[in-house]
């Protein structure tokens, strides 16, 4: 477990090193420039720079944990399909890792024709290389197999604010409103039987900017919640009397109405669903609430891991309210990450159906569900 922890930070890192890169690097950067404008989109290939980067992140993460760890090999999943249509010929490409930095280049430049340099600079990223230089986690030891487990990916979280790439949003209290620093790599390891979530590693590629470089700077945050261990890279938020509660801007009115007197109507509001639970990791606010299925397994599992670690936890809200309801005085139920929605196709059926509330401490998400 300690070694699959490593892995996950390392493969981790480079993810985060290939999204900065293409905001860094000319050739790249011009991809995502061209989404910002959609003016050349469909002439040059069918399918968008974005979701090119989205996949090439998902499949490098599930090449490298399924060369060190063989046992996970099918059981790595992620958000987006790897194939993709050629623009200029019209055929399909699956794509992947290759065994080469030149054979990668080749099998993106079949995607990507005629940018040679950015298949290129892409390639030598997906073999570059990670070096952890981090003692805390070279520490940890753990025993679970690995075999015990499955992953889910989601390669950047807030994709439209990673294209977008604002850097000029002024927080408010510790919290972006929106911004390139919403956008957040993410996976998380869960126990296949129980679906419950055990490792996270949450990845911030634009942490800040380099004083000297100004380049971008990232860093990453991991928990462990497996049986008894409850192990993290960061300590417990402290509890506020009166929490404060992070929203999406999509978030109803009967929802905001509900929750501002319990909150002092210090109600925030940011892009991103990882970016707002690790809001609640980080203690910028006390607890995210979601009242819509507009999230899915790949987004939750790796911060849930997380804020069990810490002692927090994220819950189904429509079956904790319905819980409530019936007079259940138990523990509300968890989200789990090996169910899929009956009767449901595509991503819909890894979607949080009902909405979500992650919370740093218990009585705040007591206090949550009263409320509502």
């Amino acid at each position: 477990m300690a070694g699959l922890l490593q892995a996950l930070v390392g493969a981790s890192e480079k993810a985060a090193h290939i999204a900065r890169l293409c905001r860094r690097e000319e050739p790249l950067f011009q991809l995502l420039v061209a989404e910002k404008t959609g003016a050349d989109r469909n002439r040059r290939f069918l399918q968008d720079f974005k979701t090119l980067a989205d996949v090439l992140i998902q499949e490098v993460i599930k090449h490298d944990l399924g060369k060190e760890f063989p046992e996970l090999q099918g059981h790595i999943h992620g958000e987006e399909s790897n194939e993709f249509r050629n623009g200029q010929a019209g055929e399909t490409v699956t794509v992947r890792v290759c065994a080469t930095p030149g054979d990668t280049a080749a099998l993106l430049l079949s995607v990507l024709e005629p940018e040679r340099a950015a298949a290129e600079l892409l390639a030598a990223a997906v073999h570059r290389d990670v070096t952890l230089e981090d003692a805390e986690l070279a520490g940890v030891a753990l025993s679970v197999p690995p075999q015990d487990l499955a992953i889910w990916i989601d390669p950047i979280d807030s994709t439209n604010e990673y294209i977008a790439g604002r850097e000029d949003v002024a927080p408010v209290d510790g919290i972006a409103p929106a911004g390139l620093c919403s956008a957040l790599v993410l996976i998380g390891a869960y126990d296949r039987r129980t679906g419950c979530p055990v490792l996270g590693v949450i990845n911030e590629p634009f942490f800040r900017r380099d004083p000297l470089t100004h380049r971008w700077q990232g860093r990453y945050h991991w928990g462990v919640a497996y049986g008894e261990t409850r192990l993290s890279s960061l300590s417990p938020p402290p509890p506020c009397p009166a929490p404060c509660l992070v929203l999406s801007r999509a978030e109803g009115a009967a929802v905001r109405e509900a929750l501002g007197p319990l909150c002092s109507h210090r109600l925030r509001f940011a892009a991103g669903a990882g970016y707002k639970m690790l809001c609640v990791i980080l203690g910028l606010a006390d607890a995210y609430v979601l009242s819509q299925g507009s999230t899915f397994a790949w987004d939750a599992c790796a911060p849930h891991a997380i804020l069990r670690a810490l002692g927090g936890g994220a819950v189904a809200l429509a079956g904790a309210l319905r819980a409530r309801r019936e007079g259940d005085t138990g523990d509300p139920p968890e989200l789990v990450y090996n169910c899929p929605v009956e009767g449901a196709a595509g991503a819909e059926r890894w979607a949080n159906r009902g909405g979500l509330v992650a919370y740093a401490h218990p009585q705040h998400l007591e206090a949550v569900l009263a409320a509502l």
